[in-house]
């Protein structure tokens, strides 16, 4: 049996759905009114229901967030808001809080998050038994970790493939909370990996002064897709739920050409999970919307060096070689002198000479990042791809039997005035035109006798009854998936910290049906004293600044430049790196300043 492929696509709001949908996502995911990870991505259900009619008719699905962690005098109000995306018709639910296991909704289908630090086989085998019908696993996972975890389960997992990195386990950040008071776990992150640091060795030395040395670069993993799909990969997920209209778009149409060249490359193995052709008038070309540099992570492993955008965690566009390529209304990017990097706008090129907005200097051999195209942004911002469903019409005597691609079959009763023929007429130049619908005519099959003559304005009338008959029998036959049964299984081990976010008594109460004995409250809930850990990571500092302890080739000059304990501050708050080697992970604890 072939497994499906889906691309997962991110919509701030209806409109970015739709041309998600457009440019080839088999499936978006969208906030809800509340209670989305993304607080600035929120959708009102009427938008949501819109978003779901549209969708529904290439079979594509509409998924949205309830990701985050919810209060104990929030679970009524989060089991309404489930009831009504559920009569949305909504596909499922993504959520991080267990609770909504244990609260009285109907049977949607549920997703776990990335919230849910999902890295093992024992994780994702639990997740599945608890009852979610799709599993998002963590950012940081090898091609080779996700075949161990897929050969577990039965379950469909989903990875991220392209966008920005969280650089801490996702869900196990406390970093803005107990810094700022906003909680990433209830979509208020700060981005505190997005900062300057300074960070001093064990003797109060600076080592590294004001650079980013947590912003990670942009996941791009669209040269790997086949072998994540090998892996047991079977969703593809883009982040950007705050990304404009015209990222998704050329995002979503560069992913949507690499899935359909896998399964173009393995017949018979794969197939999309939804239906329609899509076709985009522009060449996609992921350096041309926002990024920080690219990564593939750690898909391969650990590659130091290649991970972090230490110097700047500002979209580095594309890299211009030659500055004709420049044109009038571009904005440009390069490090000066100072070492800082600095935007300007173009006004005009003028014998390979770039004239700014205002006065700039580039220094000698400076590479020069375009980070806003002109043409480009002119270019999406029309109407770029169109999406249509195949028909297959036979016609006659009694009626017009229709077939599509996406399973759907109806017959429409041939109710129409009839006369003798001079010449045999051709019925199908009137069902071609389906022009405002999600129809394209493929094969036409004309079997009325040649003398029949039919006007051609009631054999508008069958087509438009055609097309209503079509709508109404893809809703009826639409399949929707329902919440898997909970089965009676052990979580994976007995005792729950505060990183593991058990925020309400519903939430307790899962982990403890399934034989977790002891939990510390969440961070959010019970906020601790003293030093606190914050992050903890699969990035190492130490590894990307060429200084991982356990790598005998580093010079001994600069291990003792780096000797810890190593500490980073940014503006009034100091954070201790602790580095587990036996892991390979690191370790940030926010230190109490008295």
């Amino acid at each position: 049996m072939m497994r499906q492929l889906e691309l997962l696509a991110p919509a701030a709001d209806r409109d970015v759905a739709v041309q998600a949908i457009l440019h080839g996502a088999d499936a978006v995911y969208m906030g809800g009114p509340s209670h989305g990870a993304r607080r600035k991505a929120a959708n009102s259900i009427d938008d949501i229901r819109a978003v779901v009619e549209f969708a529904h008719r290439y079979r594509a699905r509409v998924y949205v967030t309830v990701n985050t962690l919810v209060y104990e005098n929030e679970l009524r109000k989060v089991e309404a808001l489930c009831r009504n995306l559920y009569l949305a018709g909504v596909d499922a639910l993504i959520v991080q809080d267990m609770s909504l296991l244990r609260l009285d909704i109907p049977p949607i289908a549920l997703h776990a998050s990335t919230q849910c630090d999902t890295r093992t086989p024992g994780k994702a085998r639990f997740l599945q038994d608890a009852g979610f019908s799709q599993i998002v696993l963590a950012r940081e996972l090898s091609i080779d970790e996700t075949r161990r975890i897929a050969d577990s389960v039965d379950v469909p997992l989903e990875c991220f493939v392209h966008g920005a990195l969280c650089v801490s386990y996702s869900g196990r950040c406390a970093a803005s909370l107990v810094s700022l008071g906003r909680s990433a776990n209830r979509g208020e992150c700060a981005q505190m990996c997005r900062l300057p640091y300074t960070l001093r060795n064990g003797r109060g030395e600076v080592v590294e002064k004001d650079r980013y040395l947590l912003s990670l670069r942009d996941f791009n993993a669209s040269a790997r897709i086949e072998e994540m799909a090998l892996a047991g990969v079977s969703s593809f997920k883009i982040e950007g739920r705050l990304k404009d209209s015209s990222y998704v778009k050329n995002v979503t149409a560069a992913y949507h050409r690499a899935i359909d060249a896998v399964i173009a490359r393995h017949p018979g193995m794969f197939c999309r999970s939804s239906c329609g052709k899509s076709e985009i008038s522009f060449t996609p070309d992921l350096s041309k919307s926002f990024n920080r540099g690219f990564t593939e992570y750690f898909l391969d492993g650990r590659h130091p060096g290649t991970m972090a955008s230490l110097n700047t965690p500002k979209s580095m566009g594309e890299i211009i070689r030659d500055p004709r390529m420049i044109n009038n209304g571009d904005g440009i990017s390069f490090f000066n002198a100072s070492g800082e990097y600095e935007g300007v706008g173009v006004n005009r090129v003028e014998n390979g000479r770039i004239v700014g907005s205002r006065p700039f200097r580039l220094p000698k051999g400076a590479v020069i990042h375009r980070t806003l195209d002109r043409c480009w942004q002119s270019l999406m911002s029309r109407d770029t791809a169109s999406r249509s469903i195949r028909v297959d019409i036979t016609i006659d005597e009694t009626g017009v039997s229709v077939a599509d691609e996406r399973g759907v079959r109806v017959r429409v009763a041939l109710d129409a005035d009839r006369s003798v023929a001079r010449k045999p007429m051709d019925p199908r130049p009137v069902f071609a035109k389906l022009g405002g619908t999600v129809y394209r005519l493929g094969e036409f099959v004309n079997n009325l006798a040649p003398s029949t003559f039919i006007p051609a304005s009631q054999l508008t009338v069958l087509r438009r009854r055609v097309v209503e008959a079509l709508d109404e029998a893809n809703l009826a036959t639409y399949r929707y998936d329902y919440r898997r049964q909970e089965k009676d299984v052990a979580y994976p081990c007995a005792e729950l910290d505060a990183r593991d976010n058990v925020a309400n008594s519903l939430s307790r109460r899962f982990y403890e049906d399934h034989g977790v004995s002891k939990m510390t409250q969440a961070v959010e809930v019970c906020r601790p004293e003293g030093d606190t850990p914050v992050m903890t990571t699969r990035y190492c500092l130490r590894r990307e600044l060429g200084c991982c302890l356990k790598d005998r080739n580093v010079a001994e000059r600069r291990r003792l430049r780096y000797a810890g304990p190593l500490t980073m501050t940014t503006g009034r708050h100091t954070f201790r790196l602790d580095f587990d080697c036996r892991n390979c992970e690191m370790n940030v604890i926010a230190t109490d300043p008295d």
